[in-house]
């Protein structure tokens, strides 16, 4: 069985607060957070992306609930 690769090595980008579209592959339904083990990201990164999530939630960008 192959180990997945980390999203933001695989393709070469870096974690922004202002990229949506990507920020989005890493919540769920209900805009919660999704855990390591479903986003396969690094620890370092996993860190990055809950805290541009966070960001970009304070900001306006992202909703803090979705129903």
């Amino acid at each position: 069985m192959k180990k997945r690769q980390d999203y933001f090595k695989e393709n070469s980008l870096r974690v922004d607060w202002k990229d949506i579209e990507t920020l989005n592959k890493f919540l769920n339904p209900h805009s919660r957070i999704l855990s390591r083990k479903k986003t396969a990201l690094s620890a370092k990164n996993q860190r990055a992306m809950a805290n541009a999530i966070k960001r970009a939630r304070f900001m306006g960008l992202l909703p803090y609930v979705a129903r």
